[in-house]
């Protein structure tokens, strides 16, 4: 027998265990748009005259993301909106995504950037890796390169299109795991700079980032694109071979499953103990990379030490 929704008793979509609560398409439609609201409100994300630039790749999360702002800015008006992707240079995998962002930006009427690591590294990422691995003799993590490169790519991307927010579309699965990596491996610098607004000490070089999707489980973003049409593409990058993150993401898909609530919990009391974090644990002041300028704690920022790195085959 079909779940009725615990609201309408129309056909439900989906059961939510951490609530207790079975819902239909339209009462889970309008529960995350209540709960991306709410974030943005709370957290006060978006003010007025905001020009607001959104992370996009082509997948259901910043495609979501993307669309519930653009109707968000449909009916206030009182910000802009813009995307933007990052083109790592991954053969057969990038290519592929990127096609949905466009669809999706041309679909809503919304301007689309994107920038390159060929254009501005001179490299794409696989080139990177395979320079890497020729040089040293051994495999990489892509990911120690993409995730340096994409940051410095979307903070510089959105400083030249005079974004004041960049929005990223980081979803309660994506904290909980970071939250937790950076337990175990004892990283509280990283931890520090965490949140729905990230920690960073301010500087005019810096773009503030907000998460609205904060608050929603990767299950309900997955399905909310789904129910809403929305063009995106759920290829896996073919270098996501990070175990570590693989074995937390594991650990905590199977105690939401024995314990609904679990990804909540984790969040909500890194919430609450962050302030304190803040107070202990102070970032280094803000320094200027003496060979891209891009603002950094270092004398040299880890962008051109990895480029460095495979500068010459």
């Amino acid at each position: 027998m079909a779940m009725k929704c615990s609201i309408c008793g129309r056909e439900a979509v989906i059961y939510r265990k951490y609530e207790g609560k079975v819902l239909c398409r339209k009462h889970f439609l309008k529960s995350v748009r209540f709960k991306v609201s709410k974030t943005i409100r709370k957290y006060r994300m978006i003010k007025r005259h905001d020009r607001v630039v959104v992370g996009i790749s082509g997948g259901k999360d910043s495609s979501l993301l993307l669309r519930l702002l653009w109707e968000k800015q449909k009916k206030q008006r009182h910000f802009q909106l813009e995307a933007l992707l990052i083109d790592e240079g991954i053969k057969g995998y990038r290519d592929r995504t990127k096609k949905y962002a466009k669809q999706l930006c041309e679909e809503l009427g919304i301007p689309y950037f994107e920038y390159s690591f060929k254009k501005t590294f001179g490299k794409t990422l696989d080139e990177m890796v395979r320079i890497e691995k020729k040089k040293y003799g051994y495999e990489v993590h892509a990911c120690t390169y993409c995730g340096t490169l994409r940051r410095y790519l979307l903070n510089l991307g959105a400083r030249e299109l005079r974004a004041s927010k960049l929005a990223i579309a980081h979803n309660l699965d994506d904290e909980a795991q970071a939250i937790l990596a950076n337990y175990i491996r004892g990283d509280l610098l990283r931890a520090v700079r965490m949140g729905y607004v990230p920690y960073f000490v301010e500087d005019e070089k810096f773009v503030v980032r907000i998460k609205p999707l904060r608050d929603i489980p990767e299950k309900e973003t997955t399905l909310a694109a789904i129910l809403l049409n929305l063009p995106f593409s759920l290829a896996e990058c073919p270098y996501v071979v990070d175990a570590f993150r693989g074995d937390v993401r594991d650990m905590i898909n199977m105690l939401e499953d024995k314990y609904p609530g679990i990804k909540y919990n984790i969040v909500r009391t890194f919430d609450k103990i962050q302030p304190a974090l803040k107070s202990m644990i102070k970032p280094a002041g803000i320094k200027y990379c003496e060979r891209c300028g891009e603002p950094t704690s270092q004398r040299i920022c880890k962008t051109c030490m990895l480029l460095e790195r495979v500068g010459k085959e």
